[in-house]
């Protein structure tokens, strides 16, 4: 089992399987068409969708998955103070950067161009920066230690930055493999937020940015700590929470925070869409985009990567977020 799970989690994997079995059903569908001789729309029948798998393959295969979507938002609040009106953050999320190896790596590049190109006053990362081990971080360090704002970069964990889809078993192990996790994210020079929080100030006026660790359902890792992570937060001010898993917006942040503005990840949109249709919409009560309760909002990102190096009518996207003061 523990060779099993590591073979699935390895990106190129996917393409092989993906390669196998549309060979497979290529093949089944050739010799049913020899079998239906007089019946050509019979035919057309089995050749169609075929043809649709193929070109879905090979246009998310080898073309989506390396697209980019910047998206520009706006979100409103009447707890802004003043000096932060226009204040832009960049959100990136599940970067997966494992994945990124080869000729893909040059895509992780683009798009760390991109983030920088926005000019942002902060950048934050929501989470699932690797797939599975840190060693994958160490082999990105210098691409994404050239990530830039004037406010710094920020980030939390995903359920992927956890040991969860290791086989280690020994708690020193654990934490050394965590640690390591964790420390590659400091050396590139980003803050890291374990169930804590900060200011940043302009003049006398801040706003806080808080980061909550991955607060999931079921299988996945529940850290969260809504006490923790505002210790000594006004109810008065002005809060960012970052939360990798956007079910945590409703458990927990909404009923037991003030918290005005919630970015998270983890979906990924779905990777893919048909029609408007995604399996991440049947899965997620918020899966993609911005979602309000009353004047509180959630945005959610399609995220920049995946495991599966796939993306199919779902764009991998940074989000460019401005924060506007209601003064009426």
């Amino acid at each position: 089992m523990t060779l099993f799970s590591f073979v699935l989690l390895q990106p190129d994997t996917y393409i092989y399987i993906g390669w196998g079995v549309l060979a497979f059903l290529s093949l089944v569908v050739l010799l049913l068409c020899r079998l239906i001789r007089r019946r050509r729309w019979k035919r057309l029948l089995l050749l169609l969708p075929l043809l649709l798998f193929w070109g879905a393959f090979l246009w998310g295969t080898y073309v989506g998955f390396g697209q980019l979507e910047v998206v520009h938002l706006t979100f409103a609040s009447r707890d802004l103070p003043e000096a932060f009106d226009g204040y832009r953050i960049v959100q990136f999320g599940d970067a997966h950067v494992g994945t990124y190896t080869g000729s893909r790596q040059e895509i992780l590049e683009r798009a760390v161009d991109s983030i920088n190109a926005q000019q942002a006053d902060l950048v934050v990362f929501t989470g699932d920066l690797q797939n599975k081990e840190p060693s994958e971080i160490l082999e990105a360090k210098p691409i994404l230690s050239r990530i830039k704002a004037a406010d710094g970069v920020v980030s939390v964990l995903g359920n992927h930055d956890y040991t969860m889809y290791t086989d280690l078993t020994n708690p020193i192990e654990i934490d050394t493999n965590q640690g390591r996790t964790e420390n590659y994210q400091l050396d590139m020079g980003w803050k890291l937020l374990l169930n804590s929080r900060f200011r940043i100030r302009r003049d006398s006026a801040s706003i806080v940015i808080a980061g909550m660790e991955n607060d999931g359902e079921g299988r996945f890792p529940q850290m969260g700590n809504i006490s923790s992570t505002l210790y000594g937060v006004s109810r008065s001010e002005f809060v960012v929470m970052l939360e990798h898993d956007p079910t945590s917006w409703r458990r927990k942040i909404l009923p037991h925070c003030h918290a005005q503005l919630t970015l998270s990840g983890h979906t990924h949109g779905g990777q893919f869409s048909l029609f408007g249709l995604t399996p991440a919409m049947f899965m997620y009560r918020e899966y993609q985009g911005m979602y309000y309760a009353g004047e509180r909002a959630l945005y959610v990102t399609k995220g920049l990567g995946g495991v599966v190096p796939f993306r199919f009518g779902v764009k991998p996207e940074i989000a460019v977020i401005t924060l506007r003061r209601i003064t009426n």
